[in-house]
This record gives structure tokens, C-alpha cells and sequence, in this order.
């Protein structure tokens, strides 16, 4: 049968003025089209947070409560029997749920809970796949007041133990195929009271460990919603640095406000959406756009549960009618390098708005996205710390390729010098935000040490990445502050190498280092996967450094160049640029429990 390539929407693409750090700025404008947020330059003068908090439901006394606003609220506005919730397991089996659905299961999960003796502020982490009963199970605890721990599934026990013995957990939510990782550990988790398994027969569980199934039956479906004050701390990620063990960033149900209005202006979703963040709650993105952010807006969500391939990816969102993809850089990276023809044997013309994070996006990717998909791709910028977007390419306005975009409106972000100074256009500095957003962290779990260190600069929050900021305003990251390649008294950045590397066809995937050298310093070294159809030879070694010099500089090539199978990255898709370089120069590899596997 054949299959009509998808209609393109019409695009304006024109050459824009230049800059010494960029190899080519282009804009790229699409044709007016009505989006939740019309005109930045005037939302931007004009925004106030106290505005924002009238889009929310609060309690007497200004107490609110996350989850209240995520769900319980739609069962008076009308979107009581609206899908909230599109399940695709790993079979591709649809099951779907309303938002009363999700709200009855998040009663019962909250009084369950309750019955276990979780009080306000206690640790409950979940440790599921994308199954209905992680989102139940996020929801009911917020409910209740206790403090949610997302984890990944993928996790192996030292990385468990790490964040199950910081954040004094008090219960477990699992299944019996992951709870093999807990019972090697269990003596070491003095605090975990309980380990609650879905899908388990109670009769072959052991001393502390429920069916999730038999408490939920016994549990009842009502339940009223913890009024709580808005500092109440409502999840607690944890987050993998260079060196030490992963730290804990505690959020508060105040970040509400940030989700919804983040939801609404930046993946501006409406009532009629259905909606794809492909990230896993078990990281900051699948939390807040994967749940609260969306639900708060009465979008429909889909989850699937099946691992990444182009052609299932495609299926879902054709599947679904995917309206809104959000998504990942080294996902998209993928799909390109799958080719297009596997893009025009799909439709997809459901999507009418694309978003990628976690990550810079090569400007190679966006050009690609606007060929196959006919929609420019939006990238933004945000951190597990910020809670939430803060700098972002808005559908009203203009891309760059390549950029983050602009601070949304309530945020001041800046680039400065190390006493806080703000730089000139087209300098590089440090990434800062002005604290007093909704979505900030609030603190770092028991280590006020670290928590302070994201305040070292005067008045700032700082991101710890580097960036510069055009004349226009749009802001372009460079590296994080410890990724930054001095060669030859030239500071480079690595996604600026990369960038430029996966511009030549025969790369896929470049992660860049700074490697120690006599003469220069550091020179730059390149690890590169090499697209299809494309064999390791010194001539073609010798292609992509010449490429590189042409599109960026003399003195930012990579000098070495090493051909791999695959770059190490962690399981939300960033190439992990400091086990390169560990691996290079024989260093210790540090926390790696977010590695993706094999």
C-alpha cells in the first residue's frame, strides 16, 4: 500500500547576522497560528507571579495542595470523564483512564498509605516502570502530604541504596521483577518500613512486604485532599554529580504554580490535546511534564512502556493522535539517524507541536525536524534544581537553531562573570537566574553545604553551565562550567565541537573532551559514532576535522578523532562527557548509577 508522504506546513527560513561562537544563525518563523502565549515581549513586561496563582485552586488560609490541582479539581470542571491517562504497555496493549478513574485510584492509594502510618512529610519512593500504578501511586502520595521519591527502573541496588538510605525512606512502592534489587539491600535500609510489590500474591511476600493490590482493594475511594502550606515539600529527586554520591533536590507543592503555567505557555497545551513526554517520571522531566504539569492543564497523557525504536515511536504517536511530542535531543538524534524514509511511511499528521530538553539541540536536528516533520523543534532549558522551564523557544517567537530560546516571563536569567557581573553580548559566562521563582529547589537533603553552593554567585542562583546571550536576547549554552576546553588560551566549548561534527554526514553522535596536551594546554578529542553506511578510514578522519575547521574554527577541530560503537549516556539520553574523559585519562568513573545499559 502506499503511503503519502505527510503534507509540510509553510515555513519562512532566512539567514540571520552571524556571531564569532556560532557557525550559523538562522531564523526560523512559522506562519501565525493561535498559541496560549501571544505576544512575549508584553507577557514578559507585564507578568506577575501573583497572576499566575489565579489559574490555581486553593485551600482557606492560601494552603494548596499539588496532586488537588493535578486531578481532584477536574471533577468539578467538567473534565471528570475525560482521558487523563493513555496506557501502552510493552505488548502495545491500550488501557485508558479518565480523570475520575485517577481519582478514585489516588484516594484509595492516598488511605492506604494512611493506614501504614505515613504522616505528612514522610519519604514513599516509587520504584515502577510506566505502568498506571506509578502515576496513581505519585498522585496518592502527594494527597496525603508525604514527599515523593521518584526512581528510575533501570536502577541497580548501589544506586537504590544511595538514595533510599539519604532520604530515610519509609516505604517502597515496586514490582516483584524489581523487587530482586531491594532484597539484597534490605538490611541496609534501616528507615524502610515497608515494601509495598504490584502485582504480588500476598501469601508469597515476606516480613514488611504488601501487595499493593490487596491494599488498594481494602483502601476506600474517598478521600480528602492534605490541605498544606505551600512550602510542604512534595518530591525529592536525586541528581548525579561529577564526584560524591548522588544529592537530593527537595521541591515543595508550591512548583504547581510553575508546572501549570510552564505547561500552558511552553508545550502550550489545550483542552483538546493529547500529549507524549517520552522521558520517565523516574526523572525530573517525566514528574513535572509527565504528570503534574500536564494534568494540571486537563491534558490527556500518553505513556508507553515499550523501549525506544523509530518505528514503534512513530506507531504510538499515529496511534494516539499525539498532538504535542516532548522529547529528547539524543532521541531525535536517533530518529534522524534511522533516515526519513521511515518518517513518510507514517503519517503523523496529528503533531502540531514538537519540544526537546535535557540537553543542547544541534542545529542540524532542527533543520532535519522542519524537513521530515514540518514543524520546527523547540528546545528549552530547565534543570532538575529549576523545577521547571525557565528559558525556552515560546511557539510565538522566532528559533534560532541552536539556542535555548528566551527567560520566560517572571524570569530574569543573565550571564555574568564570576563576581556576578552581567558580560556583554556575545561573551561567555556563567548561566545565573535571579532566585524567587515557585518551582526553585528548596533544598539539598541533608547537606546545606551543597545547597548553598548553587548561591555562591552574589544575588544569583547559579546553574553551573556557561553561556552567552546575543543582541536579540536568545541565549546559547556552551558547556557545563567544569566541560569548558581551554586550547591554546582559546575557551571552547564541547557542543560547540559537536555541533559542528554532526553536521557532517557521516556522524551520528560526537561527545567531545578536553584532553591534557604539553603545547596547547588541551587539545580537543572527539568520540564519534558514525552514521549509517559510513566505515572507520583515516580519510574520512581526516574529512570530518577538516569540516569541523571550516564550519567552527582553526583552533576548535578536534585533533583526535576516535571512531565508537557507542558513546556512553545516561538513561534520559545525555552523553556523559566526564566518563569519556575518565576512560581516556584513566581517572575514576565516580557515580555512574544513572548509565544507560548496554
Amino acid at each position: 500500500m502506499k503511503v503519502e508522504t505527510p503534507q509540510k506546513k509553510e515555513i519562512a527560513v532566512t539567514e540571520h547576522e552571524k556571531h564569532p561562537k556560532a557557525t550559523k544563525q538562522e531564523i526560523i518563523k512559522k506562519f501565525p497560528v493561535k498559541v496560549n502565549l501571544e505576544n512575549y515581549e508584553e507577557a514578559y513586561a507585564n507578568f506577575d507571579w501573583a497572576d499566575a496563582k489565579k489559574e490555581l485552586s486553593y485551600f482557606a488560609g492560601g494552603k494548596i495542595n499539588a496532586a488537588y490541582n493535578a486531578v481532584d479539581r477536574h471533577m468539578h470542571d467538567g473534565r471528570r470523564n475525560k482521558v487523563a491517562l493513555y496506557c501502552i504497555d510493552a505488548k502495545n496493549k491500550l488501557e485508558k483512564y479518565t480523570f475520575q478513574d485517577i481519582y478514585h485510584l489516588s484516594n484509595r492509594m492516598g488511605n492506604a498509605l494512611k493506614d501504614l502510618g505515613v504522616k505528612k512529610g514522610d519519604r514513599v519512593f516509587v520504584f515502577l516502570p510506566r505502568v498506571l500504578e506509578l502515576y496513581v501511586a505519585t498522585i496518592g502520595i502527594a494527597k496525603v502530604g508525604g514527599v515523593v521519591g521518584p526512581l528510575f527502573s533501570a536502577f541497580g541496588p548501589d544506586a537504590l541504596r544511595d538514595r533510599l538510605q539519604d532520604s530515610q525512606a519509609k516505604v517502597l512502592i515496586t514490582t516483584p521483577e524489581l523487587k530482586g534489587k531491594i532484597d539484597g539491600i534490605k538490611d541496609q535500609l534501616p528507615d524502610l518500613e515497608y515494601v509495598v510489590v504490584v502485582g504480588a500474591d500476598q501469601s508469597k511476600l515476606g516480613p514488611g512486604e504488601l501487595s499493593f493490590d490487596v491494599l488498594m482493594n481494602e483502601a476506600s475511594p474517598e478521600l480528602k485532599c492534605e490541605q498544606l502550606d505551600p512550602e510542604h515539600p512534595l518530591y525529592l529527586l536525586y541528581t548525579s554529580g561529577t564526584t560524591g554520591k548522588p544529592k537530593g533536590v527537595l521541591h515543595v507543592h508550591n512548583d504547581i504554580i510553575g508546572h501549570h503555567m510552564t505547561s500552558k505557555w511552553v508545550l502550550d497545551l489545550r483542552d483538546d490535546d493529547v500529549y507524549w513526554c517520552t522521558a520517565d517520571p523516574g526523572w525530573v522531566t517525566g514528574t513535572v511534564y509527565g504528570i503534574f504539569g500536564p494534568w494540571s492543564n486537563g491534558a490527556s497523557v500518553v505513556t508507553y512502556e515499550g523501549r525506544f525504536d523509530a518505528q514503534s515511536w512513530y506507531e504510538v504517536i499515529d496511534r494516539m493522535n499525539v498532538t504535542v511530542w516532548y522529547t529528547a535531543p539524543t532521541a531525535l538524534r536517533m530518529l534522524m539517524k534511522a533516515g526519513d524514509e521511515i518518517v513518510y511511511q507514517n503519517s503523523l499528521n496529528s503533531l502540531r507541536h514538537i519540544l526537546s530538553v535535557g540537553e543542547p539541540l544541534n542545529p542540524e536536528v532542527v533543520r532535519w525536524g522542519m524537513k521530515v516533520y514540518g514543524l520546527p523543534i523547540h528546545d528549552n532549558w530547565w534543570q532538575t534544581e529549576t523545577g521547571m522551564q525557565l528559558i525556552a523557544n515560546l511557539p510565538c517567537m522566532p528559533i534560532k537553531p541552536g539556542s535555548m530560546g528566551k527567560p520566560l516571563p517572571g524570569i530574569e536569567a543573565s550571564v555574568v562573570d564570576d563576581e556576578g557581573n552581567p558580560v556583554e553580548p556575545g561573551q561567555l559566562g556563567r548561566l545565573v537566574v535571579r532566585p524567587g521563582w515557585p518551582s526553585m529547589l528548596r533544598e539539598v537533603w541533608r547537606n546545606e553545604e551543597k545547597f548553598n553552593e548553587y548561591f555562591r554567585i552574589k544575588g544569583w542562583y547559579f546553574s553551573g553551565d556557561n553561556a552567552w546571550i546575543d543582541e536579540e536576547g536568545y541565549f546559547w549554552f556552551v558547556g557545563r562550567a567544569d566541560d569548558v576546553i581551554n586550547t591554546a588560551g582559546h575557551r571552547v566549548g564541547p557542543f560547540e565541537v559537536e555541533s559542528a561534527l554532526v553536521e557532517h554526514p557521516a556522524v551520528a553522535e560526537a561527545g567531545v573532551i578536553g584532553k591534557p596536551d604539553k603545547e596547547r594546554g588541551e587539545i580537543i578529542k572527539a568520540f564519534v559514532v558514525l552514521a549509517n553506511g559510513f566505515s572507520e578510514s583515516e580519510e574520512l578522519i581526516v574529512q570530518i576535522k577538516e569540516h569541523t575547521k571550516k564550519n567552527l574554527a582553526a583552533h576548535a577541530y578536534p585533533r583526535e578523532i576516535e571512531i565508537r560503537d557507542t558513546l556512553p549516556k545516561t538513561r534520559s539520553g545525555k552523553i556523559m562527557r566526564r566518563l569519556l574523559k575518565a576512560w581516556e585519562l584513566g581517572l575514576p568513573t565516580g557515580d555512574t548509577s544513572s548509565l544507560e545499559e548496554d
